[in-house]
């Protein structure tokens, strides 16, 4: 049995040879050892039989015990993942990449379990894969997760054709795992994350204002909104804003921040930015200015419908007009107007969330 060919990287000096060359091991059928921040792993191409036979093999595991896939983007998710509960997405944005593996209903399979390591090396060797990599811990069946390279190279040594060493990893504990097939989610395994970490992300609400530029009356929505919870103490709510067409990197309008300044609300460090399809899948509630902006969300995300509501609908008003016209381009005592129909709106939503 001949030795495994070990490449020592510097996380400080990455060189893209050394990530090549471990992507084209992968990629061709080896199992390569690489390092995450949580322990030491064996990388394997899962499209590759032969080698997802010898993982097995060396694990010493059921083949019905499906080894978890390490991906690059969280927008991969649904290439594998179907059914994504809300709350799933919420945990993916507070902790991927990261410690966290989720386990979802397979497109192909009854179950999936996804993480997106929180590691350079890991993530650019699994980018320049181009194919879906199996990651399990570079253990044997019986020892503990490696975190160390010594630990990893000690049993696996001639048993895989690579080994990256990079010295200790960042956190030297698995991942926490989360079954998300279920409701409530379940906690199968508590890891490098909390128990309590895990529920508070997974169970706070997220409130998302949606508006045209996001310069204005949707800064004018999260602003007020967030003002209100921090007077009533609370924090199980999470609050942003963004538009459905925004220009790049423009702040908040003056007439927005005037208004907001005269509540003692300072907005001048809003960046606006562009709705995208994460923010409103982890959304609970999304409020809207006009009819305009539902159509615009419900063309991104249509499964979202019974999530997006007017804003005005919350609010006492005399006539039919549910629409918050836009105050760009006109007098401050338009925006004083804004103002008021979204703080008398507000004060009916906070009472139901």
């Amino acid at each position: 049995m001949a030795p495994t060919r070990i490449l020592r990287v510097d996380f400080l000096d990455i060189k893209d040879e050394d990530i090549r060359e471990a992507a084209d091991s992968i990629r061709a059928g080896g199992l390569v050892i690489i390092p995450t921040e949580t322990v030491y792993g064996v990388a394997v191409n899962m499209l590759n039989q032969k080698a997802v036979e010898r993982l097995y093999a060396i694990k010493q595991r059921p083949k019905d015990k499906p080894f978890s896939i390490a991906i690059d983007k969280k927008e991969r998710v649904e290439e594998f993942a179907r059914d994504i509960p809300i709350a799933a997405y919420k945990l993916i944005s507070k902790f991927w990449p990261g410690p966290l593996t989720l386990v979802f209903k397979g497109i192909e399979q009854p179950s999936v379990g996804l993480r997106i390591p929180d590691d350079e090396i890991a993530l650019r060797i699994i980018e320049q894969t181009e194919a879906p990599i199996l990651l399990p811990s570079a253990n044997l069946l019986g020892k503990p997760a490696p975190a160390n390279f010594e630990a990893a190279i000690q049993d696996l040594d001639g048993r895989v054709d690579l080994a990256i060493d990079a010295g200790p990893v960042k956190l030297g504990i698995e991942s926490s795992i989360v079954d998300v097939r279920v409701e409530p989610l379940q906690i199968t395994r508590v890891g490098a994350l909390s128990r309590e970490d895990i529920l508070k992300a997974a169970q706070k609400k997220s409130i998302l204002f949606i508006c045209t530029g996001n310069s204005c009356r949707s800064v004018i929505a999260e602003a007020l909104l967030k003002n209100m919870l921090l007077e009533q103490k609370r924090d199980d709510v999470e609050v942003a804003s963004a538009g459905v067409m925004i220009l790049s990197g423009i702040g908040a309008s003056q007439g927005a921040r005037i208004v907001l300044s005269r509540q003692g609300l300072d907005v001048s460090g809003h960046v606006a930015q562009e709705v995208t399809r994460e923010m409103i899948r982890r959304s609970d509630l999304i409020l809207v200015m006009e009819r305009v902006h539902e159509e615009a969300i419900l063309k991104i995300v249509p499964e979202a419908k019974n999530r997006v509501f007017l804003l005005r609908e919350f609010a006492k008003i005399e006539d039919n007009n549910l629409d918050i016209v836009d105050p760009i381009g006109k007098p401050l005592d338009f925006y004083g107007q804004t103002f008021i129909h979204i703080k008398e709106a507000l004060e009916r939503v906070i009472k139901l969330i």
